[in-house]
């Protein structure tokens, strides 16, 4: 099988982007798909610029399945990397109806589409978030799974969709991944993790307190079984990460029908580890206080890689060290991340972002239904 054009929806996320650069790296098309509440468009001319070439972008509401339509009409698509989706814990808690109607609708929009086309191969970006409380390390992609939230049950849920939809027709190939704990930056400093408002996960938080925009981090609890009484977890370089999705798209090629692996380091490391080496490498302070324990937090939480390595020849080569450096750059780079260089783009119309960079017979419109239709953009001068 051949898989050479790419769909990457959430490609303008944090993972999203740096995925598309190892795509580009690795002789793919790539087509990227976004609604951009959550992602900035800068990002994706960060990326243009890192590899030196356009990425056709269109705005889209994966929710809408007469969107979703008109894409695959506009686009070849041999294979797709699902980013697209909602993905915080405590939001899904206090809105879980959001998150499965918006998880679970556009997966199923996204493959009814797929299901359409000859292509039906499709690489999704799961989470160790499945694995639930379990104490049983490390986790190995046959460790029992549970989720506690609703952000959990979406990614368990979609799991068995795609199970189902692989066990319905031979021609679905279908890879989950479930990784860690992302971290780190692209060596550029160009792009990096922009969350919005106070950061949910530990590595932005850090970087943050470090750059003055946040006081002190608070570390819930200190009395874990572990070496420094703090928790273990397996922080897995954003690079890293995005190549493990491109290994696992390669292996698509085979034909492996439905295929699961754990993406991380396989090594645990502490929250006060990470904060010292933050400290050590990038010769800042990082103030914390230690607080009590957080509700559903377990002592320990790493992967099982070795299946990985197996079957996708795909290994984490970056260290804490890389991963507290890269962030920093980043940090100190763009202090208050893309939103200082360009307002966040309103999910409104669905069209090509960066038209300039394409050529007229791409300039492609998509407008829902009820919204007026915006005037093509002016074909670029030849030389450009």
């Amino acid at each position: 099988m051949v898989i050479k054009r790419v769909l990457v929806t959430g490609g303008a996320g944090y993972i999203g982007s740096h995925t598309c650069i190892e795509l580009l790296k690795e002789g793919y098309e790539v087509i990227c798909a976004d609604n951009f509440t959550n992602s900035s468009t800068v990002a994706l001319q960060r990326v243009e610029q890192i590899a030196g070439r356009p990425i056709p972008t269109y705005t889209v509401d994966f929710c809408s399945k007469e969107q979703v339509k008109r894409l695959f009409e506009l686009e070849k698509i041999d294979a797709t990397i699902h980013f697209a989706g909602h993905k915080a814990v405590g939001e899904s808690i206090e809105k879980p109806l959001m998150y499965y109607e918006n998880n679970l609708v556009s997966l199923m929009n996204l493959c009814e589409a797929l299901g359409r086309t000859k292509a039906k191969n499709i690489v999704f970006s799961s989470s160790a978030t499945v694995y639930g409380f379990s104490e049983s390390l490390p986790l190995t992609e046959e460790t029992p799974t549970s989720a506690h939230n609703a952000y959990g049950r979406t990614k368990l849920y979609i799991e068995e969709i795609l199970r189902d939809l692989a066990a319905s027709h031979p021609g679905w190939n279908i890879s989950i991944l479930r990784y860690f704990n992302p971290v780190g930056a692209h060596s550029s400093g160009l792009i990096g993790e922009d969350p919005n408002g106070i950061p949910n996960n530990l590595m932005p938080y850090i970087s943050q307190v470090a750059v003055g925009r946040l006081e002190k981090l608070r570390v819930f609890g200190s009395d874990y079984d572990t070496p420094d009484g703090t928790g273990v977890r397996d922080f897995i370089h954003v690079v890293d990460l995005a190549r493990g999705h491109v290994a696992a798209l390669r292996k698509l090629r085979e034909n492996p029908g439905y295929m699961i692996h754990n993406l991380g380091t396989g090594k645990g490391c502490s929250v006060l580890e990470l904060v010292r080496a933050f400290e050590r490498i990038n010769k800042v302070r990082v103030p914390y206080e230690l607080v009590g324990r957080r509700p559903g937090d377990v002592a320990e939480n790493y992967a099982d890689t070795s299946k990985a390595k197996k079957e996708l020849g795909w290994e984490a080569t970056h260290t804490i060290e890389d991963m507290v450096r890269d962030t920093w750059r980043w940090q100190t780079r763009n202090p208050h991340g893309y939103k200082k260089i360009q307002d966040r783009l309103p999910a409104v119309m669905f069209k090509p972002i960066n038209p300039a960079y394409l050529p007229k017979e791409n300039m492609r419109f998509i407008v829902p239904s009820g919204q007026p239709r915006q005037q093509e953009v002016p074909h670029p001068p030849a030389n450009r």
